[in-house]
C-alpha cells in the first residue's frame, strides 16, 4: 500500500495503473476510520481493480471552528486499518496542497443543500462540493463510494457530478451500525459515556416510528422529537420526512412519496445523524 501526499505524485502513481486497463474505485473520508468507512473500502475492491482511499479533514466544510478543531485525527491508525482491508493506494494532503489558494467556486444545487443539514448548517454543502471535486479531479476514479448516513451528501454529490459532468459512477453504500443500533460515525468517539449509553435511543426512535403509518409526517416528527428529547440528554435539532429522491417534503406516508426520515441530534456537545427509510 502506497501512503501519498502530493497530487502530482498521485497522478504519476495512478496513471501506471490505468495504463495497465485497471479499474479505480474511491473513498473519501474524513479520517478517524470505522467500520462503515472499511465496509465502502470492501464494497470498492470488491468491484474496482485498484482502490484509492483520501484521508483530509476539510476546513470549508465546517462552519463550526470548535468542530474542525476537535475532529478526532488519528492517521497512522488509519492507515493500518487501510492496509489491511486491502486499500492500494491511501491519499493523505496537506491542506495546503488541496487549496493552493481560497476557492472562492459556488455551487448551486435547488432544493437539495436548502433542506435539513443544508438548512442548519450553512456553507457546508459548498465545501463538501468544493473538496469532493477537487479529489474527483485529482483520482479520477472510474466509481466513488459513499455511505448512506450521510444520505442529503450523497443527492448533493450525485447532483455535483451531474453538473460538472464527470465520467464517474456514484455508488451509495448501507449505513453500517453498532449491535446497539447506533449509526457508526467518527463523531462518536467523541461522546462522553453518559450520551454513548443513549445515543441508541435515536436509531431505536427511528424504528418505532416506522410502524406509525396512520400518523400523518408532521405528526410523526412531533412523535419523534417528545420522544428523543424525553431522555433529557438528548436534544433533538430537526427531524424531517423527505422524498428519497427530491428531498421535498412528503404529504403523506405512501410508497409512491417515497418517504425517509432525517435526523439531527445533540449528545451533549457532539451532533450525531441519522435516517430511516419508510
Amino acid at each position: 500500500m502506497k501512503v501519498i501526499k502530493t497530487k502530482s505524485e498521485l497522478a504519476d502513481c495512478l496513471q501506471q495503473f490505468r495504463n495497465q486497463q485497471k479499474t479505480i474505485g474511491f473513498v473519501p473520508t474524513m479520517g478517524a476510520l470505522h467500520e462503515g468507512h472499511l465496509s465502502l473500502v470492501a464494497k470498492s475492491t470488491e468491484s474496482c481493480d485498484i482502490t484509492v482511499v483520501s484521508i483530509f479533514v476539510n476546513p470549508t466544510q465546517f462552519n463550526d471552528k470548535n468542530d474542525l478543531a476537535n475532529y478526532p485525527r488519528c492517521v497512522e491508525k488509519d492507515c493500518a486499518l487501510l492496509e489491511k482491508a486491502g486499500c492500494n493506494v491511501v491519499f493523505t494532503p496537506e491542506v495546503e496542497e488541496m487549496y493552493p489558494e481560497p476557492d472562492t467556486r459556488q455551487f448551486s444545487f435547488g432544493n437539495l443543500d436548502k433542506v435539513m443539514e443544508g438548512e442548519h448548517r450553512p456553507g457546508h454543502f459548498n465545501g463538501v462540493a468544493q473538496i469532493v471535486s477537487k479529489l474527483f479531479d485529482a483520482v479520477k476514479p472510474d466509481k466513488a463510494f459513499f455511505g448512506l448516513k450521510d444520505f442529503q451528501q450523497v443527492a448533493i454529490i450525485k447532483a455535483m457530478v451531474k453538473q460538472l459532468n464527470m465520467k464517474l459512477e456514484i455508488v451509495p453504500c448501507p449505513i453500517i451500525r453498532e449491535a446497539d443500533g447506533l449509526a457508526k460515525s467518527s463523531r462518536n468517539m467523541l461522546l462522553e459515556p453518559q450520551y454513548r449509553a443513549i445515543a441508541p435511543k435515536i436509531h431505536q426512535t427511528l424504528a418505532e416510528a416506522a410502524k406509525k403509518r396512520d400518523c400523518t409526517p408532521e405528526q410523526l416528527c412531533q412523535w419523534i422529537t417528545s420522544t428523543i428529547d424525553a431522555t433529557q440528554l438528548l436534544k433533538t435539532e430537526y427531524v424531517q420526512i423527505v422524498n428519497f429522491d427530491t428531498l421535498m417534503p412528503v404529504e403523506k406516508l405512501t410508497e409512491a412519496e417515497k418517504p425517509i426520515i432525517c435526523i439531527a441530534v445533540w449528545a451533549g456537545k457532539i451532533r450525531l445523524i441519522d435516517n430511516f427509510v419508510l
